[in-house]
């Protein structure tokens, strides 16, 4: 792991002035600012060392600043991925291991670790002051260079505005369970519910068979479903009393906007809200824990399902039109919402008749309980108020199309990768 050490002179004023004369610079000016912070910083290979202990020192401030705007690990790197070029994508990452080193993982939430995990985000350097040097090394810049990309990233992450959180930042107490008793909870690790979802996602994604995907994905709606009734009947019985809470699901070009309908079609059949932040390349999906986890492994994979199938659609005429595939992905996303929802439907109404689908796809008759539908009418009125607080003003937007041909071809691929069957049951 990387060391502080305080060899060589002192040269955070230095790098201080030069960030704040290119965060306040115009537009117009900021080609100038650039060239001559980025002078300053490398004007001497014998201050190097000590320009490299000072950015290090520099992100505690900078990255710990967007962590209490609300941003988190995935969002600052979307950010730059999105604006900048691959190097300030490497510089981002080890700046928040760098700032990550104040943090132990106890004072992390599960999803800022997974982020942090995904990322790569560690430290490598064996000293602080030998990173620019090490850094400059891998990548094959001179110090010029790498100045400039470092003031270039400081720049962007110093400008982004406060957004909305959406879970604990470090060493803050996460929103989730308060009063009532506690019941057991799975062991440390993924619960088994997900991780069985997961599963089948993995084999409907693989698999060259439409039918197979097609049960492969209603079998993990259904059980989707039914974790979320669970959690509803616990909640009732006052055995788990969880908040709303929300993550981050990162939604890019091309074709954000069918690509947001269809997170919104998986959220609302798991009854969850999208809140869409197009600007950043982002949405907020606001849910109960358990159902977020599995709209984000759903969406992933019905997206990987979408892209197989609008490439197996490639060799008709009009199929590489922009028009085409923007129609395309809206008419996937309109027929997964109505296939998705009549699933979630079944399943909540066999639940609500007493018949229970386990966790290793079998069904059991239970008696049925009264409970459940208020239960989950309460849970669907505590996201709308969760979304309420974090969002007070939303606006609507419309995704347009104007390629019929693309509608038609959607609508078949979601008929392919939809679901079917009574609860407990697969049309094979």
């Amino acid at each position: 792991m990387g060391k502080r050490t305080q060899q060589g002179g002192d040269a955070g004023p230095l790098l201080e002035q030069a960030v704040r004369s290119v965060l306040t610079a115009p537009e117009e000016g900021l080609d100038l600012a650039l060239d001559t912070g980025a002078s300053l910083l490398a004007a001497s290979a014998g201050q190097w060392s000590a320009v490299s202990r000072a950015l290090l020192g520099y992100a505690d401030t900078a990255v710990g600043r967007c962590w209490s705007a609300g941003w988190r690990p995935a969002d600052l790197v979307r950010v730059v991925r999105r604006g900048l070029k691959p190097v300030h994508l490497a510089l981002a990452v080890d700046l928040i291991a760098a700032e990550g080193r104040r943090h132990p993982a106890a004072a992390l939430d599960r999803r800022w670790l997974e982020q942090l995990r995904e990322l790569e985000a560690e430290v490598w350097w064996p000293g602080d002051e030998q990173y620019l040097g090490a850094f400059a090394q891998r990548h094959r810049l001179d110090r010029f260079a790498l100045a400039t990309a470092v003031l270039e990233l400081l720049r962007t992450w110093g400008r982004l505005p406060p957004i909305a959180p959406v879970g604990p930042g470090p060493g803050q107490a996460a929103r989730t369970r308060h009063s009532g008793p506690q019941h057991p909870g799975p062991p440390a690790g993924e619960p088994r519910m997900l991780a069985r979802i997961r599963a089948l996602l993995a084999k409907a994604e693989s698999t060259e068979y439409s039918e197979e995907a097609e049960a492969l994905t209603a079998k993990a709606q259904q059980l989707m479903a039914q974790h979320s009734i669970d959690e509803a009947l616990l909640a009732a019985a006052g055995a788990d009393r969880n908040a709303p809470a929300a993550l981050r699901i990162g939604v890019d070009n091309p074709y954000e906007g069918p690509k947001t309908m269809l997170l919104d079609a998986v959220a609302a059949a798991n009854r969850c809200r999208v809140v869409w932040a197009k600007e950043f390349g982002f949405c907020t999906v606001v849910g109960f824990d358990g159902d977020l986890d599995g709209v984000e492994l759903l969406y992933t994979s019905l997206l990987v399902q979408a892209t197989h199938a609008l490439n197996k659609a490639g060799s008709r005429r009009d199929s590489r039109s922009k028009a085409f595939r923007q129609s395309f992905l809206v008419a996937y996303a309109a027929r997964i919402r109505e296939r998705l929802t009549t699933a979630t439907e079944r399943t909540t109404s066999a639940a609500a008749a007493g018949r229970h689908l386990r966790e290793d796809g079998t069904e059991e008759q239970l008696l049925p309980d009264a409970r459940l539908l208020p239960a989950l009418a309460a849970r669907s009125e505590a996201v709308d108020e969760e979304v309420g607080r974090l969002f007070p003003k939303l606006v609507s937007q419309r995704v347009r199309v104007s390629d019929g041909e693309g509608w038609a071809a959607g609508r078949a691929a979601a008929d392919r990768a939809a679901l079917h069957g009574r609860a407990g049951q697969i049309r094979r």
